[in-house]
């Protein structure tokens, strides 16, 4: 799979990243830890070297899976993790880094990342300049390769750039969820900031496997899914994807490769995907094999609009908690 640049970094990155928020089974359902591990060693044999996850994913599991699946192949892997926005503090930030330079059994992180803003979730507000400097000394330290934020809003992002090199930074990013677009992305071509778009398939909704009727399970954290909550979101979205069934059928792929193939061909932007088992970590990565012509692009964009033309009051968080 051929890489791309991350950020002005010399790291090299592939276009689908592999992401592990799944591990923490607080929020997902239906997930088994031997699944997860064969999920995450195919990837890599399929040609995804970078890999996405956080300290909050489980409080530490998802990085231990990570180690126990593929401490063998680090040496040709990007990690990339979080600090949460409990741990924003000069020396919080230093403990979590050591926390997860353990889980990961590795002496680096190659993407380390804020995972929210200070203040999210009722948090103790942290001055920008002291959660970067403590970043800034763990990367002259060797212990972080690269520094990036997630969750940030385009003025976050121009502040946190004040205080040190931010090579990624980490949206809500979807055919069906485009509030990057507005402003924080021509910001980031600007500077050379790369984009890793999480939920990069509306949580599974780009995959078309849920109809008008679906039943999600009560525990399920998609139902605080914004898109799932309101019911005229959600059957803007069946009519979406009934209109993506047909050209996916034309290029001979599914609807979900089709919404990531139009994803990663935006401007600098990457798709964290997750995956439950092996065999839809395959079905991502065959979304590189799948080129799409400008005007194909534009036809998806459009039909895409059906449901994102209506989300203006919703923005920018894809959830409601």
């Amino acid at each position: 799979m051929k890489t791309r640049k991350l950020g002005k970094s010399d790291i090299e990155i592939t276009p689908i990243i592999l992401g592990t928020w799944q591990a923490d089974k607080r929020w997902w359902k239906g997930i088994e830890k031997a699944d997860l591990i064969k999920a995450m060693q195919q990837a890599v044999d399929l040609g995804i070297t970078t890999i996405d996850t956080a300290e909050i994913y489980g409080d530490g599991i998802s990085e231990q899976l990570i180690a126990e699946a593929l401490s063998d192949r680090r040496d040709r892997l990007i990690y990339a993790s979080k600090v949460f926005a409990t741990h924003l503090q000069y020396d919080q930030v230093i403990e979590a880094c050591d926390r997860s330079l353990k889980n990961l059994e590795t002496d680096y992180i190659d993407l380390y990342q804020i995972h929210w803003p200070t203040g999210s979730f009722n948090t103790e507000i942290v001055p920008i300049s002291e959660t970067m400097a403590a970043l800034n000394l763990l990367k002259q330290q060797g212990k972080i390769r690269a520094i990036g934020v997630s969750n940030f809003s385009k003025n976050q992002l121009e502040e946190a750039s004040q205080y040190g090199t931010i090579d990624s930074i980490q949206p809500p990013y979807s055919l069906f969820w485009r509030d990057v677009e507005r402003e924080t992305m021509a910001y980031c071509v600007e500077q050379k900031i790369s984009i890793l778009a999480y939920s990069s398939l509306a949580q599974g909704l780009l995959t078309g496997k849920f109809g008008v009727n679906h039943q999600f399970h009560p525990e399920d954290h998609r139902l605080k899914n914004k898109l799932i909550q309101n019911p005229e979101h959600y059957s803007r979205v069946q009519e979406a994807i009934n209109q993506l069934r047909p050209i996916a059928a034309d290029k001979h792929c599914t609807i979900a490769q089709l919404a990531l193939a139009w994803l990663i061909s935006q401007p600098q932007t990457n798709a964290i995907v997750g995956a439950r088992n092996s065999a839809q970590v395959e079905q991502n990565v065959k979304t590189i094999d799948i080129q799409l012509s400008q005007e194909e692009v534009s036809q998806i964009d459009q039909i895409g609009r059906i449901v994102t033309d209506h989300l203006e009051n919703e923005y920018p968080i894809l959830w409601k908690f």
